[in-house]
């Protein structure tokens, strides 16, 4: 019997000094998480770049290499430690990738059409190929030794492609540019990327664990096509018929409850056919967005803050906390950073001038679409979280693409700024002005636009 049993064979609780040290590293996290990212806000910063910085100042950047005993202390090398507080924070990512999911508009996506289709293959797609040919030509280097190399390259590639519709959200209120028609573009193709970009993710993790041969691949299809058609049948009744029973109750806590229900077993179901759960809760908040209404969303605001106030900040802190920055300090590493970042960026202008080309749009828009798009934030931080929990990644591949992520959305503001001084206002947008200024004062937020909260969290973050 082992030293977690008791005589009666249950499982004994969670050793007191274990619990003792999982609660001061959630308190110091959070504590400093909090802190900084207000401090980011006050240099106008993401949010994220503070709740990032927290975890850097606790981890091997810093607090190990200033107060090793300190650290050792705090964050031993202990397994079963860092899986609690993964646990807390797989929690909150899932959540939060479900809130994204739920703000999707499909209605714009479908009122903008051609266009954005147009912008967001092509900004997906360059990128995509660009990241891909990259990551072949650095997995010499940055690739774990026991990773396939196609899978390390497209998993790269991957990486590369995506934007951040909650990032991209909050610049564009901030700018106030969310009426602009330029503005409504960027979001529609910010929201084909971001769902392809999850859908490609699953497909990359999952070659990771079943192999690339063709038979695993068309295994891996077949699961693919049987998911997205159990959730857009029965998974849409359900959810529909949940939230109506939900809503019936009167009861703000009950639709808290399914929502975090359905988010967590369409996560489970796949998980259970070898996507990442995320993909599935995703895929969940869309299905949540289209059946919900009005009500049922202002319901779910306490859960909202819930995860944006506490379990978002500690995922991004716990991201912060693997990033070894000493690694950069590597003047071959560092180059290909540099490249990785250049490389980023390039695919994202590239395909928003090729799609703006194809679609007849004019240079300036051109430039404001490839700015607004090339933000990452929080959906690239998410996905090199996973590529490091699965072993795709070295700490130092992980650290180039977290670095990314905090630096394109950075850019998105000036650049933007920039280009739409040159686009002239029409007489349509003008008159979307002044509903969609409202969200700037927090009462309201347009419904083309992830909501406040939402915004706040990645856009924040």
């Amino acid at each position: 019997m082992t030293s977690l049993t008791m005589a009666t064979g249950v499982l004994a609780p969670l050793p007191p000094n274990s619990l003792l040290l999982f609660l001061l590293q959630v308190g110091a996290l959070l504590g400093l998480a909090l802190a900084l990212g207000r401090l980011a806000q006050r240099l106008g910063l993401p949010t994220v770049v503070g709740e990032l910085a927290s975890g850097v100042l606790l981890g091997p950047s810093f607090l190990a290499r200033a107060a090793p005993d300190l650290a050792g202390w705090l964050f031993p090398p202990d397994a079963l430690q860092m899986h609690l507080l993964d646990a807390v924070g797989q929690l909150g990512v899932l959540l939060l990738v479900g809130f994204t999911g739920m703000h999707l508009d499909l209605k714009l996506a479908r009122r903008h059409g051609r266009t954005a289709a147009t912008v967001g293959a092509a900004a997906l797609l360059l990128p995509l190929g660009l990241g891909v040919w990259l990551g072949y030509v650095m997995s010499g280097r940055l690739k774990p030794p026991t990773v396939d190399t196609t899978v390390f390259a497209w998993f790269i590639g991957v990486a590369m492609c995506v934007s951040s519709i909650p990032v991209i959200g909050r610049v564009l209120v901030d700018m106030k540019l969310i009426h602009r028609t330029v503005g409504q573009m960027i979001l529609v193709v910010a929201t084909i990327d971001d769902a392809v970009g999850w859908l490609l993710v699953s497909v990359v993790t999952a070659m990771a664990t079943t192999g690339v041969g063709s038979h695993e691949i068309a295994t891996l299809l077949w699961h693919l096509a049987a998911l997205l058609l159990v959730l857009c049948t029965v998974g849409r009744w359900t959810v529909r018929r949940v939230l109506h029973w939900a809503g019936r109750s009167g009861s703000g806590g009950a639709t808290i409850a399914v929502t975090v229900i359905l988010l967590v077993l369409s996560g489970a179901g796949a998980q259970a056919l070898g996507f990442e759960a995320v993909f599935g809760a995703f895929l969940c908040g869309i299905l949540i967005g289209v059946s919900g209404s009005e009500d049922q969303t202002r319901r779910l605001e306490p859960l909202n803050t819930t995860v944006l106030s506490f379990l978002s900040p500690l995922f991004f802190a716990l991201a912060g906390l693997r990033i070894d920055l000493t690694s950069l300090a590597d003047t071959t590493i560092a180059l290909w950073g540099l490249a990785a970042l250049g490389i980023a960026v390039t695919g994202k202008f590239l395909g928003a001038f090729v799609g703006s080309a194809v679609g007849r749009l004019g240079r300036w828009e051109s430039l404001a679409l490839g700015a607004g798009i090339n933000a990452r934030g929080v959906v690239q931080i998410v996905i090199a979280v996973i590529g490091l929990r699965l072993g795709l990644l070295t700490p130092a591949m992980y650290s180039i693409i977290v670095l990314i992520a905090i630096l394109t959305p950075l850019m998105a503001p000036p650049i933007l700024r920039f280009a739409m001084r040159r686009v002239e206002q029409t007489a349509e947008e003008k008159l979307r002005a002044t509903p969609a200024l409202r969200g700037l004062s927090g009462t309201e937020v347009p419904a083309n636009v992830p909501e406040r909260a939402a915004a706040d969290s990645a856009g924040g973050t």
